[in-house]
């Protein structure tokens, strides 16, 4: 049984954005077909991604930085990361600042959205894209796209948080949401500490937390390893 069973109808919604999307890195990555569903989880190729924002208002906050990096067959090649400032006008909020540690000097020498969007969409044509509770990095890329190309994106993502909710769902057990967050799931699957909140760390934690996930689940028993619909 395929855990993508949401992938055919999305590769039909792709097909139908690539005839109005505009030429360019939008049109480029919506070209390339969305993985085929009957791909066994551990041969599917993932780019896991993570933003900083300068809020959790995908329409009137910024993108301050993005991290990613690959996963090819349930392994992680480093060689593939990325991460990145990007340049922003938005002034940063000091609740936030202490949590990204992401100065004004720092996001003045970013590089600029179109850049640093551009450079994702190349990394993730083909592949599906892992989170960690996936609205943001939905939500925030999809706002960039009508910023930059006045077009709506679409791409297939698998969830880390929604593996782990349906698992423990099915036991029937009583769990706290906050056991869900990244870091107290890492704690959960006795993966090593890492440094939160900054973009590339938290790609790679999640990626890792996958690898965790899928050793122990037999994901076929799953109705979706991803939450929402896009």
């Amino acid at each position: 049984m395929s855990v993508f069973p949401w992938l055919p109808n999305l590769e039909k919604k792709r097909k139908r954005l690539l005839k109005r999307a505009p030429e360019g890195p939008l049109r480029d990555f919506l070209a390339v077909p969305f993985p085929d569903p009957k791909t066994p989880i551990n041969e599917l190729d993932l780019l896991a991604v993570d933003f900083e924002t300068t809020g959790l208002d995908p329409v009137n906050d910024k993108l301050l930085s993005v991290g990613m990096v690959d996963i090819k067959r349930l392994q992680i090649p480093l060689g593939t990361s990325f991460h990145q400032i990007i340049r922003t006008e938005a002034p940063l909020k000091a609740e936030n600042v202490i949590i990204h540690q992401i100065t004004d000097d720092a996001k003045d020498a970013g590089a600029a959205l179109t850049q640093v969007v551009e450079r994702l969409l190349e990394q993730l044509a083909g592949k599906a894209m892992l989170a960690h509770y996936h609205r943001i990095e939905h939500e925030f890329l999809n706002q960039a796209c009508l910023l930059l190309y006045n077009a709506p994106i679409i791409f297939p993502i698998v969830d880390t948080l929604m593996i782990q909710k349906q698992q423990w769902d099915k036991g029937l057990l009583p769990y706290n949401p906050s056991q869900l967050r990244l870091s107290n799931l890492r704690d959960h699957y006795k993966l090593p500490h890492h440094k939160a909140h900054n973009a590339l760390t938290d790609a790679i934690a999640t990626a890792e937390l996958f690898l965790a996930q899928q050793a122990t689940y037999n994901f076929d028993d799953l109705k979706d390893v991803r939450a929402g619909k896009l």
